[in-house]
């Protein structure tokens, strides 16, 4: 058997699912870029539902962003709102419509129907070997990792809940199962 590349492998997965997302965007009227925010700002914690962090983590440019974020205000999806400590920064959150159209766009599908194909090969941990390859594949790009916040470094539970090593602050159960931008790989 030929050796396989497998830059060539995660390439063809990254098109496969971007063409399934595109497919369902097209369908509700949004674009690719809509949807990704929408799925970002579903994930992300308090520490990293501002529009720098969303900025960040797509890889685009401040300006697609904003025009992004604009639209998806006026269409009622997200709402923006001012920090109760430092005014010049924004929160974003999913408003009900934008969890709705959020839970329409989700290609879960092709995702069900490749895991189950996963475990008619006997692999495994699934999860373990993408996130081991995601991992590398961040190292690589010297990005940041936005991993799960208990996942991280600085995450510390005590015997009265949870707590970030690094803000110092209190988490909920809520923040500590969502991404975090301030993510530091264990």
């Amino acid at each position: 058997m030929e050796k396989v590349d497998v830059f060539d492998l995660i390439e063809r997965m990254a098109t496969l699912i971007r063409s399934e997302e595109r497919k369902k965007c097209t369908e509700l009227g949004l674009q690719p870029v809509h949807f990704q925010a929408l799925d970002y700002l579903s994930r992300c914690n308090r520490y990293s539902d501002t529009p720098a962090a969303l900025t960040n983590f797509l890889g685009m440019t401040r300006g697609t962003v904003s025009q992004t974020l604009l639209l998806l205000v006026k269409k009622g999806f997200i709402e923006k709102t001012s920090d109760t400590n430092d005014r010049r920064i924004v929160h974003l959150s999913l408003l009900a419509e934008g969890h709705a159209i959020l839970k329409q766009a989700r290609t879960s599908d092709l995702f069900k129907s490749a895991a189950l194909l996963f475990k008619e090969h006997n692999f495994i941990n699934n999860e373990e070997m993408f996130m081991k390859a995601l991992t590398s594949l961040q190292k690589a790009n010297k990005s940041q990792s936005f991993g799960l916040c208990k996942t991280c470094q600085y995450f510390t539970s005590t015997s009265v809940g949870f707590s970030c090593g690094l803000t110092k602050e209190p988490l909920s159960q809520n923040d500590s199962e969502k991404i975090c931008q301030e993510h530091t790989p264990l």
